[in-house]
């Protein structure tokens, strides 16, 4: 469960090393994020001589959280933090690789390019 004001650990390769999550995109008043869906973060702390800076502003895509995710069968999957990846508009990662394990359901959300970069996809 990602609200406003709740800082992410980085998932991949953009250049980013913190987030912290300012809006849910959706309904305008959407209180919680779960995986698959996009938030409005701005970049905490970034490594340097890297495109993404601090205190940019992007759009990124939930990929573990610490709350649970239940499946219709019964399957019950949490992680051991919350994480993200950046995306731009049309969906799409900035980074070239994507690390830790990710749940299947961002297939679901049409977010296959980031399913294949990921090692393990729980």
């Amino acid at each position: 469960m990602i609200q406003p004001q709740t800082h992410l650990n980085v998932a991949d390769n953009s250049g980013a090393r913190e987030y912290m999550c300012i809006r849910i995109i959706g309904a305008s008043n959407r209180r919680y994020a779960h995986i698959g869906d996009v938030i409005v973060a701005v970049i905490k702390d970034a490594v340097p001589n890297m495109p993404l800076e601090r205190s940019e502003v992007v759009r990124a895509v939930i990929v573990r959280t610490c709350k649970e995710l239940k499946r219709d069968n019964g399957m019950i999957i949490r992680y051991d933090d919350n994480a993200a990846v950046v995306i731009d508009q049309e969906g799409n990662p900035k980074g070239t690789r994507v690390f830790g394990a990710i749940a299947r359901e961002l297939r679901q959300f049409n977010f296959t390019k980031i399913v294949s970069l990921a090692p393990e996809v729980l």
